[in-house]
């Protein structure tokens, strides 16, 4: 596909209207969450690369592309979903207690594992404010905003870990942070004085990838100070071209570590304090504390009724969409890499596109660059943007999952390019229909 450059008029127009919608969304924290603006103003290098592909867009597609930014929202869709999803969770795991560890391990890859991810992606719509419908500032009598808080921690139960706290404090500023190489360090995500985190995907790409800047978390313990980081320990065993081991050493790590966070909110729930992060000002802590208090007492009661497996179900839902063989690993593992570009450029987000049904399993997920292009269009809207701007995105929809994975984890990479500078540069036409500085691939 050409690179279509805008006649001026045209350019001149779309530019102004783009500044007048973020003008106006920026007037009404219901239209787009305030805190979600920093997802527009940006310091990172891989978010201005995105910011500067969003106006490219703009500039040329505006008049496709505003609606579904402004507009459209994945309320009628992702509500029954979510619902769905939750219940089900919640009856599988009570079903759970009765069956062999065997039968549990199962039901939590099929279909334990698709409804967990669903729950995470149906919740960052209500956190991007592209969840309820966008024009209406109170729902039912109830102020938008405070139904979105309500929706962010009701939904995330029932769980053993949840997804509530890193997209509380961690995922808006991932956008406005991803691939700053100051900001990915877990010694400064564990040592952080502010209440959100710097980048909350950090924590996870730490198994993974690698990264920038010094380890934590650092605990005074008799007397001295001792580091300890069970992702970086795991990663650090890793040995280059060896996928299988590779991808066991980070199944081993990812386990470990989630199975620790269960064990941690427990702690949280009893001392009101999340001792991970001593620094964080008050309100993070009782955040914390208010959803451990409330998300134990549902696992108590879930253990008390159906037994121990039934939190052993919602554990493996957690985490085994996450980790090899599943197919939707390879969306996760890929989203924020640093592959290289047609002409050389460092390039700091990955899509995955394997399919509809792949798009169906991921629940849009998949489509991670979108996202970041435009991080209010709703998941049931975001695959429409490779057919509006197709010169932005790969062709075709066959990615091979298995491949994907194998190459992750016998090669892993820096996180989204804290390792290269980011530039974005005019484009040209390529034969596979990639554009110079514009493609993001998987």
């Amino acid at each position: 596909h050409a690179f279509k450059t805008p006649t001026p008029t045209i350019y001149i127009r779309n530019v102004f209207r783009n500044a007048r919608s973020l003008a106006v969304s920026s007037q009404s924290s219901d239209a787009i969450p305030r805190d979600n603006l920093a997802t527009f103003f940006t310091t990172s290098g891989a978010a201005t690369w995105h910011k500067q592909r969003r106006n490219q867009m703009l500039a040329l597609y505006g008049d496709d592309i505003i609606p579904l930014e402004r507009e459209s929202s994945s309320q009628s869709v992702a509500l029954p979903l979510l619902i769905m999803s939750n219940t089900l969770l919640l009856a599988l795991s009570i079903l759970s207690g009765s069956l062999s560890l065997p039968a549990v391990v199962a039901l939590s890859i099929f279909p334990g594992s698709i409804l967990s991810l669903w729950q995470l992606q149906v919740l960052h719509d209500v956190l991007h404010g592209s969840f309820f419908e966008k024009s209406a500032s109170r729902l039912g009598g109830i102020h938008k905003k405070s139904l979105q808080n309500f929706t962010l921690f009701v939904g995330s139960m029932p769980s053993v870990f949840g997804y509530y706290l890193y997209l509380k404090f961690g995922h808006l500023t991932h956008h406005k942070n991803v691939g700053n190489s100051e900001s990915a360090s877990l010694k400064t995500l564990f040592d952080s004085h502010s209440t959100d985190f710097e980048d909350g995907d950090v924590l996870f790409v730490a198994h993974r990838m690698n990264l920038t800047g010094e380890v934590g978390p650092t605990f005074h313990l008799f007397g001295r100070n001792v580091t300890m980081s069970i992702s970086k320990s795991g990663f650090n065993a890793w040995k280059r071209g060896n996928f299988i081991w590779n991808a066991f050493m980070f199944a081993s790590s990812f386990l470990l570590e989630r199975l620790l966070l269960v064990i941690n909110d427990a702690v949280v729930a009893l001392t009101g304090k999340n001792f991970f992060f001593p620094n964080k000002p008050q309100p993070f802590h009782q955040d914390c504390t208010r959803y451990a208090r409330v998300a134990t007492l549902l696992r108590i009661a879930l253990w008390k009724f159906a037994g121990w497996k039934s939190l052993l179900f919602l554990y493996l839902s957690e985490t085994l969409w996450s980790i090899p063989p599943h197919p939707a690993c390879a969306m996760f593992v890929t989203n924020h890499g640093s592959s290289i570009g047609t002409n050389g450029e460092c390039i700091p987000t990955s899509s995955t596109y394997a399919g509809k049904w792949y798009s169906i399993l991921t629940l849009g997920t998949n489509f991670h660059v979108e996202h970041h292009d435009f991080p209010t269009i709703p998941l049931n809207k975001l695959g429409k943007l490779r057919n509006i701007a197709p010169e932005f995105y790969t062709v075709g929809n066959y990615a091979n999952v298995w491949q994907i994975m194998k190459r992750a984890f016998a090669y892993p990479d820096f996180y989204a390019c804290t390792n290269a500078g980011i530039q974005v540069n005019e484009g040209k036409d390529e034969d596979k229909g990639e554009i110079d500085g514009i493609a993001a691939v998987t």
